[in-house]
């Protein structure tokens, strides 16, 4: 997937996702593990992001 065609999903969507908090996810972007955009006054995290950033904590556990 390109950058141009990459799904960009809202704060309250990677919080379902992850089944984590919205602090929490704040932090994970203001740390850089997650990927994020802004647009406007609008936080956008592209999919991608999310999925890297589960497999690179799948990876760390093993």
């Amino acid at each position: 997937m390109t950058i141009a065609t990459a799904e960009l999903l809202t704060v309250p969507q990677v919080m379902a996702r992850l089944k984590l908090g919205r602090s929490t996810v704040y932090d994970l972007i203001r740390s850089r593990r997650l990927t994020s955009i802004t647009i406007g006054r609008a936080r956008r995290v592209p999919a991608d992001s999310v999925r890297d950033f589960i497999n690179h904590k799948i990876e760390e556990a093993a």
